[in-house]
């Protein structure tokens, strides 16, 4: 029998090639800051119980938690926290604004970190061109967004600072 086909060197190891890290500053909210150390916690704790499994033959599971603690691990420690402003007068990273389109639909949008963001939720990391749009914007001010639909302009009727955990 050829060598080639016999496995010799113990449970097979996976490596997954490991999660983009951005360039750009990673500034975070409180919430944000909770966040990653609250995901990092729950995949600890999948990795600590995939490798308590009876059957352990299947080692991608293990080796995904493994990227996904590399990637929060880093995350973490290239963290730039920043606490929202107590009465912001202009939109910026870690405020909440609060606009109207020429329809009169109001919106809200927090400006917050890449790790944080949640467009269903209204959270919009400072990247974003609609985030890139808002900043710098004051109240009463009316701002144009230019998407692939078409642009929108909104007016700017709120600013607060965002919540934290």
């Amino acid at each position: 029998m050829s060598r080639a086909f016999v496995k010799e060197d113990g449970p097979e190891r996976i490596d997954l090639p490991d999660l983009p890290i951005p360039t750009h500053p990673n500034y975070v909210t409180p919430r944000g800051l909770a966040d990653l150390r609250a995901r990092l916690a729950a995949r600890q704790a999948d990795l600590t119980a995939l490798r308590a499994r009876d059957d352990r033959t299947d080692r991608l599971p293990e080796a995904a938690a493994e990227r996904d603690i590399r990637y929060l691990e880093a995350r973490l420690a290239s963290a730039i926290p920043v606490d929202p402003p107590a009465a912001p007068d202009e939109v910026g990273f870690a405020t909440v604004v609060r606009v109207a389109e020429a329809d009169g639909t109001e919106r809200t949008f927090a400006i917050v970190g890449e790790d944080e963001a949640d467009a269903a939720a209204g959270r919009i990391t400072a990247h974003a061109p609609l985030a890139r749009a808002l900043i710098g914007a004051a109240v009463g001010d009316t701002i144009a967004w230019d998407r692939p639909g078409g642009a929108v302009e909104f007016e700017i009727l709120s600013i607060g600072p965002a919540p934290c955990p």
